[in-house]
């Protein structure tokens, strides 16, 4: 039956499957023996979803050509699992280039903050911002993401921290989600910071009496969908107290926690995070070994953020402590006005060179584990039966190249598909 099935991805060099046995997570041992295939092909069907994986002779005698709407030559070349960026704040106005230059010459990030820089900066903007000038810019940012092989992205509010403010981008994300290709999982993220005029407590209960409530009417209806709640715990923004208490409330709504814990000071928020059962959290570069134990034995994924540590000198996360130790480790680029990069493969590669994790550890950690963080990796983050067909192909013999070569992803990704769609291709691929 002609175009009974939606793309044909035939004769792969390397197909990387990362999973093969329906997995949630994989764990240190896992992640070092990721699922490839060599000489292989996928089939997704009119339903974006994977149909078929195996060696390219055997789906060839399963299907027919003339059963494919498009097919396309994988030979030479890899594909990929689409990567998942299980950390970004990507909705604002108003760039923070001129604290960059604050931070080389050696203010720190509470410096920066407190002298009305940081986070209150960027709010000052997106409160004045238009919702179309947030959604054009964003949808740029999302295109660049997409383009460098992000085909599920976390996106945060928080730069409004008054309730208008924050519904505003919420409803910027939503749209995004509706028209864009993009895959998004959506964060409220409303305790990013105190806003002016009001101390922690007091924000903390206009988020519980007034935000969280507003929320719940806004999913009941149908006008947004957000499945996460985040907090920034940190000394001298919301103390553990405050943390509690948001997280709890949000949970009670349904939404899944996911938040910002020791990132600058040791908190106890990973203590926290596994008592109330949280999905992840991120940061964690201030992490005690309690807190290390808390999270393997709850399940909560560990976000690693190698960009941030980087480009704020900060102490590196302990990523092998903690795959030693069981934590499930996931990685998010944190792309934000303070820390611009969205390229996953970049993030993969600082991965590996400063927090010591090996190209397989990095690449799982990219997909299925970032997956796992957003509550997504029944759905995505493999090349498995019946998930979403979202793929990348890099013109590469070897799957380590989108690693290896730091920064050159531009030319590296041939293909990116989304549902089995291709979404993106690069007229600017090179061979090698």
């Amino acid at each position: 039956m002609a175009g009974e099935h939606r793309l044909l991805l035939d004769n792969a060099q390397q197909l990387v499957l990362i999973c093969t046995e329906g997995e949630k997570y994989l764990l240190q041992a896992g992640m070092g023996n990721l699922a490839v295939l060599d000489n292989a092909s996928v089939v997704i069907g009119k339903d974006g979803c994977v149909k078929a994986v195996g060696h390219a002779d055997a789906i060839r005698r399963q299907f027919s050509e003339a059963s494919f709407e498009k097919i396309i030559d994988c030979s030479g070349k890899c594909v990929l699992p689409g990567l998942v960026d299980a950390h970004t704040h990507p909705v604002w106005a108003g760039d923070r280039v001129h604290e960059f230059a604050m931070k080389l010459a050696g203010a720190s990030y509470m410096d920066i903050h407190q002298a009305g820089g940081g986070i209150h900066f960027t709010v000052e903007h997106t409160q004045k911002a238009s919702e179309e000038e947030l959604f054009n810019t964003f949808k740029h940012r999302l295109l660049r993401m997409l383009r460098a092989g992000t085909t599920l992205v976390e996106c945060k509010s928080g730069y409004g921290l008054n309730l208008e403010t924050e519904l505003k981008m919420l409803r910027v994300i939503e749209q995004a989600r509706r028209l864009l290709d993009n895959n998004i999982s959506s964060t409220y993220c409303g305790a990013h910071s105190v806003p002016k005029g009001k101390n922690a407590t007091e924000a903390t209960d206009d988020i519980i009496n007034n935000h969280l409530p507003k929320l719940k009417e806004l999913n009941l209806n149908g006008e947004i969908h957000v499945n996460n709640i985040d907090v920034f715990c940190e000394k001298g923004v919301f103390d553990l107290n405050c943390t509690r208490r948001i997280l709890q409330a949000g949970k009670e709504i349904g939404l899944q926690i996911n938040f910002h814990g020791d990132e600058l000071h040791p908190m106890k928020s990973a203590e926290l995070g596994a008592e109330l059962g949280a999905q992840a959290i991120s940061h964690l570069e201030e992490i005690s070994d309690e807190g290390i134990a808390a999270m393997a034995s709850a399940k909560c994924a560990a976000v690693l953020l190698p960009t941030t540590a980087y480009m704020l000198r900060l102490k590196q996360p302990q990523a092998r402590k903690m795959l030693k130790e069981g934590v499930i480790v996931a990685l998010g680029s944190d792309f934000n006005p303070n820390a611009y990069c969205y390229s996953m493969p970049m993030v993969m590669h600082l991965a590996c060179v400063n927090m010591k994790m090996s190209m397989k550890e990095a690449l799982a950690a990219a997909t299925i584990n970032a997956a796992y963080a957003l509550g997504s990796s029944h759905m995505h983050g493999s090349i498995e039966n019946g998930k979403q067909g979202d793929l990348i192909i890099i013109n590469s013999s070897r799957w380590e190249h989108l690693i290896y070569q730091f920064g050159g992803h531009q030319e590296l990704i041939e293909y990116v598909i989304v549902k089995g769609k291709v979404i993106y291709k690069n007229e600017r691929v090179m061979g090698y």
